[in-house]
């Protein structure tokens, strides 16, 4: 009798894992396809790589301890991203003499032209262009100061987390980050 109940305990653990497992992950979820879009600059491509990091996470690391989670998602999301990139490069080489095809033959979405009640057009028109100024000299950032500039404000992760994820010093992640807010400051200086 005394093993059942040893059994439902930790059946009722593993439980609570899982559960905390699936919470971290929606947690994550809009912040890493956001980094993922920044970096790819595609939208499909960026949601591929989000949903591959979560299954590769959950299935390699997710009997780990929680507080480890964030590190190495971000981790295996970057390498997801420099995949793509690397594939992106490798499939543009390659299909470089082959005649441009228009992909905008899709039907338009009908709820794009449901009204918002959300901000003033001027407003969103500001902010839009900020986000777009501040994506596109994202996107210009070399690999690894845009790395560690999104990890560290995007996601809130700490010095010591962010060398974690991208598998580096502490020093070299004060480095890039240090770089990448000073280039972004001199390129965002009228907008921001």
């Amino acid at each position: 009798m005394h093993w059942e109940s040893d059994a439902s305990v930790a059946a009722t653990a593993q439980s609570d894992h899982v559960r905390a497992l699936d919470r971290f992950l929606i947690d994550v979820e809009k912040r890493a396809f956001r980094i993922a879009r920044i970096a790819v600059r595609n939208d499909e491509d960026a949601l591929d790589i989000v949903q591959d990091s979560m299954l590769q996470l959950a299935r390699s690391y997710g009997k780990r301890s929680a507080e480890e989670w964030r590190p190495l998602f971000f981790r295996i999301l970057q390498n997801r991203i420099r995949d793509c990139l690397r594939r992106s490069k490798v499939r543009s080489r390659l299909l470089a003499w082959l005649p441009h095809r228009d992909a905008d033959n899709e039907a338009a979405d009908p709820y794009e032209s449901v009204p918002d009640a959300g901000p003033l057009p001027v407003e969103q028109l500001r902010t839009g262009e900020a986000m777009r100024a501040l994506e596109q000299a994202l996107a210009e950032l070399p690999a690894r100061q845009q790395e560690a500039f999104m990890l560290r404000i995007f996601e809130g992760l700490d010095v010591a987390g962010t060398a974690k994820a991208m598998s580096c010093s502490e020093g070299s992640v004060k480095t890039h980050y240090s770089r990448a807010v000073h280039t972004l400051r001199e390129r965002l200086g009228d907008v921001w």
